[in-house]
Order: structure tokens, then C-alpha cells, then sequence
């Protein structure tokens, strides 16, 4: 039954998440919460490690859940279920629509659903900033440290772009929030 759960739930992510990861994490966090794979705090950390780990965050969480709700077997099933809508679609849009996709309505489609996913991934933004910085509607704490720490983050990032002209790799800023996650918060 875990594992029909996992393809199911993985399926729907894969067919329903445009513009990559960010624009799904919304899906994730409804398809997981509903299934009760994770909370929702550790679905915020499960949300990070994926980040900071080679490979896409929607694959990377899919394994780690398909993993520890059903060992290898559950892995191997949530993987191929999150990948295999955008496998199908990229080889039938590929063959079917090697010309049409220069004309001007599927242009007009794809510019359309840009600027749809750009919402969904500020809005996702703008909830794990708060989800992480104050708490959840339920119990509203305030978290010094994580404000500080975003904030420090967000100065380093425009900052340097700033005064370089260049962005910084999202590679250094991963890294830099690591380290000061340990340093703030301890290993716990």
C-alpha cells in the first residue's frame, strides 16, 4: 500500500510542478502533509538538505521519503514517479513539436505560465522566510538568530553584486549559510 501511496503522490507532483523544484515546493508540501510522510518542520529541513545536495530538490526528496517510508523498493518508486511526467513530456513535446513551439501561441503559453511560476516561487520564498523567522500562525516566536542570519545572508548577496558586479554562486551562499547555521544554532 506504501508503495502505491509513493507513486501516486510522487506521480501527481511530477505531472503538476511547473517552472522546476521552487514553483513545486507548494505541491510537495500538500502532497507530503497529506500522506503524513513529514511535518511541517521537517519538511522545511528536508526542503534545505535537498538544497544543499548534488541533484534536483524534487528527486533528492522524493528518494529520502520513498527511503524512509519504504527502504530501496520506495526509493527506487517515488524517484521514477516524480521523473517520469517530465521524461514523457520533454520526448512527445520533442518529437510532436519540433516546429510548432516557434510560433507565436505556444509562446504566448510559456511566457504565461513564467510569470505564474515566479509568483508561486516568491510566494514559497516569502513562507519559509516566515515559517523560519517567526513560527507558524499557531505559535508565533520570533527567531533572532534566523532573521539575523537571512538578513546577513541577503546584504552578502546584494552586496556583492553591488560592489563586484557579479552574482554570487548559489554554491558560496549554501556554503556560508552551513557554516553559520552551525556556528547560531550549534549540531544539535
Amino acid at each position: 500500500m506504501i508503495l502505491l501511496e509513493l507513486f501516486l503522490g510522487f506521480l501527481l507532483i511530477g505531472c503538476f510542478s511547473f517552472g522546476g523544484a521552487y514553483g513545486a515546493i507548494p505541491l510537495i508540501r500538500e502532497v507530503v502533509l497529506y500522506f503524513g510522510w513529514l511535518d511541517d518542520e521537517k519538511l522545511s529541513y528536508m526542503i534545505a538538505v535537498s538544497e544543499s545536495t548534488p541533484g534536483p530538490i524534487m528527486v533528492n526528496m522524493a528518494t529520502y521519503i520513498g527511503s524512509s517510508r519504504a527502504g530501496v523498493p520506495g526509493a527506487v518508486i517515488a524517484t521514477a514517479a516524480v521523473v517520469l511526467p517530465a521524461f514523457l513530456i520533454v520526448i512527445v513535446i520533442t518529437a510532436a513539436l519540433k516546429n510548432v513551439i516557434k510560433k507565436d501561441a505556444p509562446q504566448a503559453v510559456l511566457k504565461g505560465l513564467k510569470s505564474c511560476v515566479i509568483g508561486i516561487i516568491l510566494a514559497t520564498g516569502v513562507y519559509m522566510i516566515l515559517t523560519n523567522c517567526v513560527g507558524s500562525i499557531n505559535s508565533i516566536s520570533v527567531d533572532i538568530a534566523a532573521i539575523c542570519l537571512t538578513a546577513g545572508l541577503s546584504v552578502f548577496r546584494f552586496g556583492t553584486k553591488k560592489v563586484i558586479k557579479k552574482d554570487v554562486s548559489p554554491v558560496i551562499l549554501i556554503f556560508l549559510a552551513g557554516i553559520a547555521g552551525v556556528l547560531i544554532y550549534g549540531w544539535n
